[in-house]
């Protein structure tokens, strides 16, 4: 039998397309969410599904940022022909995006026991959840915020997709909280960290969807609820993306910093009370 019903694959749906790509953790709020219906949190079919629903999330950033990518695709295409096209940035990035996601295949293979199993508990959201608080915290005042997206480099793509790690193997960090707190430290402006956030994210998600996708369905989860996850999740994180690049060219971080804060002690007080279980 499914482990997830149609009702719970919307809830989740929504959820996912609204916190992938704020800072605020997806799977941790996953996790929670989860929790609070019920559903086993380190069930590998649970798990399995989580992971396929993100590949609509990474949909909406396919369709968001379309253009930009068709004209990097095109950049790394001209330049695998012409050796004069491969001084030109986005041929450069094509290359520095491929690079930076080596890191986190690799440790995803190696750990995957550990992301599945005792890293997967409710406990580490929650700790993970305030300590990556911190960090964007101390990111956002640290860095000088004045480097654009034409000023990255291969050393700037490497640190912050290497810094997905983080949020592999501690669930509730953030992927986006931990690499656009990178992008910071590295005075990378609020808009072009995030942007750098995004396209990294885009191969590690979805080789990490894709390669769940034949255990959800192998493990029991019904097709149908799957579609539907995946749909609204898409739907929802359109939207979201939407809304965080108007928000951070104006604002800082500090509003995500409280509410992760907020959110990990409620967890820490759920668990400790028993009203969840890690």
């Amino acid at each position: 039998m499914s482990a997830i019903s149609v009702g719970q694959a919307v809830v989740l749906g929504i959820v996912e397309g609204v916190t992938e790509f704020l800072p605020v953790s997806s799977t941790g709020h996953l996790k929670i969410t989860e929790g609070l219906m019920g559903i086993p949190v380190d069930d590998k079919s649970v798990v399995a599904f989580t992971a396929v629903i993100q590949v609509g999330a990474i949909a909406a950033v396919l369709v968001y940022f379309f253009r930009d990518i068709v004209r990097i695709v095109s950049a790394w295409g001209r330049g695998l022909a012409d050796r004069e096209e491969r001084y030109h940035h986005d041929y450069k990035f094509a290359w520095w995006v491929i690079y930076a996601t080596l890191p986190i295949v690799a440790v995803g293979l190696a750990a995957k026991p550990l992301i599945e199993g005792p890293l997967a508990s409710l406990w580490v959201v929650a700790g993970s959840l305030i300590v990556g608080s911190g960090l964007m915290w101390a990111a956002d005042r640290m860095g000088r915020h004045k480097r654009g997206e034409d000023d990255t480099d291969l050393r700037d793509a490497m640190l912050v997709g290497s810094s997905q790690i983080l949020a592999l193997l501690f669930p509730g960090f953030s992927r986006s909280g931990a690499t656009i707190s990178t992008g910071l430290i590295l005075d990378l402006e609020r808009v072009a960290a995030t942007r750098l956030s995004f396209f990294l994210g885009i191969p590690a998600l979805t080789g990490a969807g894709l390669y769940e996708l034949k255990d959800a369905v192998g493990a029991g989860i019904d097709p149908l609820p799957l579609v539907i996850g995946t749909a609204v999740s898409f739907a929802v994180a359109y939207a979201s993306i939407a809304w965080l690049l108007k928000y951070v060219a104006k604002h800082s971080f500090n509003a995500f910093v409280v509410y992760r804060i907020a959110i990990g002690v409620l967890l820490f007080g759920l668990l400790g009370t028993g009203v969840l279980h890690a």
